[in-house]
């Protein structure tokens, strides 16, 4: 069921906060933009009312002191990400806004049941390009999409991976337009990472905003961990009674380093990089002071490149030699499953809603965002006829990077954009410039509307369960479309209202 919003454009606040012109929210406009959360849907929340009703009590001054009590405990805790464009900004914290994101039950069923229905379709979608390729043969998606894609995998072919579970972990970015609806942005099936900052958000907020928080029943994020395990335990090789799985790092240079050390803790695993593993006989081993003991399922946060440099790239240094020995004669499990990249790339994902379709029978619950296929001739000559009212991305890249919102470019910029639009058309997609929710969020003159995206965390084994909430990011430069932390972004705690 969709979960229809009210829609409105100014800040209608409880009666008492509406009597307090000096109140925190009495300067606050979200514009012609849906507001997580004063357009809360309909019939209002009183609990919504109540946290709005605390916050506008709060006095700017003591928001501000909170803040930065936060922001230092989450310094001191280490939570840290690398821009690698700043070679001299290894330790930046991840800004993080104190004024919560709220999904009501409703929303957050929706939510859930749209991501699990993508999450199943993306494991039969993978299923069957690694084995009978019926949607190919059936023009459901072109081939070329598919096997021409430098994330497919042909050793991955016929192999027949645990429970069908390609994507154990599975982020779907999520934006809502000027109606409050839910769109999918994109998918990510590779190695999806934020998930130690919905963990983390949340205990910052707990200790920082306690007398907000008091009362409101909400749903815990504390479990991901113990889900996460159990799930790489499910997909284990069989025969395994007390499967060892651990968490295969690049190291400590990588930009998510904080997250492998926040996980491994979490799921009570060892962190380990590729020199603490070894194969003998096909089977994969961990180094310890005791001797070699055997390894069943490896939870990898480096590409498919990376794994094994006798299978891929052998000047990798990060990986482990054999693994994909060991992987194909089904003594280790891997996750997630070595190819997934084919599932997250930008044109397959216009797919999507075709391939629910197909593999379901299902209607999608959630629907894309309308996208153009640079490589087809009409969705090129689309493209290029309206780049200035388009966002347009490289099919391939990740946190922002090499994109284009037309709206915002310059002519130069435009032109720039087109040449090389011209010269590769097959490695772009264009969306139109999705009039994305905004969130009250702290800001130098007070609170101000900055705009959010949703990404939830699915974690699957057997079956599959997603995360309450998940990553709220925020584009804390004003009218910056952009979320990602790499690109100056921040994040939000997200609160799902337990009924």
């Amino acid at each position: 069921m969709v979960h229809h919003p009210h829609g409105q454009t100014g800040f209608p606040p409880p009666a008492s906060a509406a009597q307090s012109p000096e109140g925190l929210f009495s300067a606050y406009r979200n514009g012609p933009f849906f507001c997580e959360l004063t357009n809360s849907g309909a019939p209002p929340d009183p609990r919504i009312e109540l946290i709005l009703e605390r916050l506008n009590a709060l006095p700017l001054d003591d928001l501000r002191k909170r803040a930065a009590q936060a922001e230092q405990e989450l310094y001191n805790l280490g939570i840290t990400f690398t821009v690698y464009s700043e070679r001299d900004a290894i330790d930046r914290i991840l800004p993080f806004d104190l004024i919560p994101r709220i999904l009501t039950q409703a929303e957050w069923q929706h939510v859930e049941a749209g991501v699990k229905q993508r999450v199943a379709a993306l494991n039969m979608f993978l299923w069957d390009i690694y084995h009978d390729q019926k949607a190919l043969k059936d023009g459901i998606i072109p081939r070329e999409l598919v096997v021409g894609n430098s994330n497919f995998c042909e050793a991955m072919i016929g192999l027949d991976v645990p429970g069908g579970t390609y994507v154990h972990i599975n982020g779907t970015d999520l934006v809502r337009d000027d109606t409050g609806r839910f769109l999918v942005l994109e998918d990510n099936g590779r190695t999806p990472s934020g998930v130690s900052y919905v963990i983390e958000n949340r205990h910052t907020t707990l200790r920082v905003m306690p007398d907000v928080v008091a009362g409101i029943d909400l749903m815990p994020v504390d479990e991901y961990g113990m889900r996460l395990h159990d799930a790489l335990a499910q997909v284990a090789p069989t025969g395994v009674d007390n499967p060892q799985v651990v968490l295969l790092s690049p190291g400590i240079y990588n930009s998510a380093y904080f997250e492998h050390v926040f996980l491994a803790r979490e799921m009570g695993v060892p962190l380990v990089e590729g020199r603490d593993l070894v194969t003998e006989n096909d089977r994969v081993y961990m180094r310890t002071t005791g001797g070699l003991r055997p390894v069943h399922s490896i939870y990898r946060r480096l590409n498919d490149d990376f794994l094994d440099p006798e299978a891929f790239d052998p000047s990798s240094m990060l990986g482990v030699p054999g693994l994909l020995r060991a992987y194909r004669k089904g003594n280790v499990t891997i996750a997630n499953a070595i190819g997934t990249g084919v599932a997250d790339d930008k044109a397959v994902y216009a797919y999507m809603p075709r391939l629910i379709r197909y593999y379901l029978s299902e209607e999608p619950i959630l629907s894309n965002v309308e996208t153009h296929i640079c490589g087809e001739r009409e969705g090129l000559a689309y493209t290029l006829n309206n780049l200035d009212k388009l966002v347009v991305k490289p099919v391939g890249e990740s946190g922002g990077y090499g994109l284009i919102i037309g709206p915002h470019a310059t002519r130069e910029e435009l032109a720039d954009f087109r040449r090389k639009l011209e010269a590769d058309p097959a490695n772009y997609i264009s969306q139109p410039v999705v009039q994305l929710s905004v969130s009250p969020t702290l800001c130098e003159t007070g609170l101000e509307s900055r705009h959010v995206d949703l990404r939830p965390f699915a974690v699957t084994g057997k079956s599959t369960w997603v995360l309450p909430g998940g990553l709220s990011r925020v584009a804390l430069k004003r009218g910056s479309l952009v979320v990602n932390s790499s690109q100056g972004g921040g994040s939000k705690d997200t609160w799902v209202l337990a009924s």
